[in-house]
């Protein structure tokens, strides 16, 4: 329990106990699909305010407020950028580039999702890459499952690779002072091992079975890529901002300015020059559409749990469970190496990462001396880096990106359940960090 903390909650219960209990219930009822996971979360976080374990002001601090404005900017500017016909095009373009062969189709999507996570965000990526799978399903008279499952996979580990690709990432290159090329040249490799290995399985599940009839092929092939194109306009002014979007990803870091800015002003700037022409009837119609399409669903599911895992956290839990965990390796370098990148991964798959990696940088900070000065800690901020991005594989609350890509399912008709997704993911997340393991034994230890 944290020293500042209160020394007991509701009906005089111990606040570890009562935080630990809330966050259990709360996976628990988001495992069974008997109440939808933002209602949950809401809910829980609430109770947790309520039963006296933190203030008001306390919870909202908790709130993780750069992944909400990053997500929320993000799913603005999309919404707009679609009705360009952009999404149609890029479809089109993809599935002629394979023939149209639903095997094909995937393996193109996974690649694209993988180089975009690392250029962008996973977020960013899939906020783009999905709507686009959901024609190409549909056109093709697909399921879109194996497509999106394949995708999140691919966007966190493409993620990965950067600095700017996974929200661990960043937290990690700015405590420690790493660079967008330290990341790059130290997870990249690894990156290009784990994702065919994914494929493998997933083409083994899913790709032999993956069959379209010869009249959905021929009917795609003859579709032209720039009839889609309904507004030429609209699409190189969506362009240009995602263009600012992007700088502003890549350099902004380095001059204070987060990712929810870039995504905010991004969206502001992209509604102001779409709506700059029209009378203000047009624009506040324009305005709601675009409102409309966001995924409050998704954004209120996060700002529940953020507070809950805050509440969690500032009982002193999770610092407790980590110091125990790194106390267990007996000082030895490669075997906290090795459980820091196991422990990460499988806390990561029930957790979201973000909290997770605030708790173990200053514990892994704290270790420099024992281990002969910061220098030292190389292997272990790796291991870090890729337990934390990789985990959020093993579940669809493990990374931001696993949930946007759920929201944008629901909304299509194509609802992704909790555990058969986890079934399927968990091991294969196991395989990632396997190969992972192999990697940093070789190359650091």
């Amino acid at each position: 329990m944290s020293a500042s903390g209160p020394t007991q909650v509701l009906l005089g219960l111990d606040p570890q106990w009562f935080a630990g209990g809330l966050f259990v219930i709360t996976y628990a009822l988001i495992m069974s699909e008997r109440v939808n996971r933002a209602i949950v979360a809401m809910f829980m976080a609430g109770l947790m305010v309520l039963g006296g374990l933190m203030s008001q002001q306390q919870a909202v601090q908790g709130v993780d407020f750069n992944t909400i404005g990053l997500l929320a900017g993000m799913m603005m500017v999309v919404s707009i950028t679609k009705e360009s016909g952009v999404f149609q095009f890029l479809a089109i373009w993809a599935a002629k580039r394979v023939d149209a062969h639903p095997w094909g189709i995937l393996v193109m999507l996974v690649l694209v999702t993988a180089f975009l996570s690392a250029l962008l965000d996973n977020v960013t990526t899939v906020l783009l890459v999905v709507p686009v799978t959901l024609l190409i399903t549909d056109a093709l008279k697909l399921s879109a499952y194996p497509y999106l499952f394949a995708e999140i996979f691919a966007a966190n580990i493409g993620g990965t690779a950067t600095l700017i690709g996974d929200p661990p990432n960043i937290m990690i290159g700015t405590a420690v002072g790493l660079s967008f090329n330290d990341f790059l040249f130290n997870l990249g490799p690894v990156v290009a091992l784990i994702m065919p290995a994914t494929l493998i399985p997933i083409y083994l599940i899913w790709g032999r079975k993956m069959v379209a009839a010869a009249e959905d092929r021929e009917r795609v092939m003859s579709f032209r890529e720039r009839d889609a194109i309904r507004d030429p306009r609209l699409l190189k002014q969506a362009l240009f901002v995602l263009s600012l979007i992007l700088a502003g990803f890549i350099v902004g870091h380095g001059y204070g300015m987060e990712p929810a800015s870039t995504a905010m002003f991004g969206a502001a700037l992209l509604l102001l020059i779409t709506n700059w022409p029209r009378k203000a009837e047009a624009q506040t119609k324009a305005l709601e559409k675009t409102f409309s399409e966001v995924e409050w669903i998704t954004l209120f599911f996060f700002m529940g749990l953020f507070i809950i895992v805050h509440g969690v956290e500032s009982t002193g839990l999770l610092e407790l469970i980590s110091e125990h965990i790194l106390a267990a390796t007996g000082g030895d370098l490669s075997v906290t190496a090795m459980a820091i990148l196991w422990v990460a991964a499988v806390a990561s798959a029930v957790v979201d990462n973000i909290p997770f990696v605030a708790t173990m940088i200053p514990l892994i900070q704290s270790m420099a001396a024992e281990f002969g000065g910061p220098q030292a800690l190389t292997p272990l901020w790796w291991s870090l880096a890729l337990g934390a991005c990789l985990g959020g594989n093993g579940s669809l609350v493990g990374a931001s990106a696993n949930l946007i890509v759920v929201g944008f399912a629901e909304r299509s008709g194509h609802v992704i359940r909790f555990l058969p997704f986890m079934m399927m993911a968990f091991p294969l997340m196991l395989l990632s960090i396997t190969i992972s393991s192999v990697y940093i034994w070789l190359r650091y230890l």
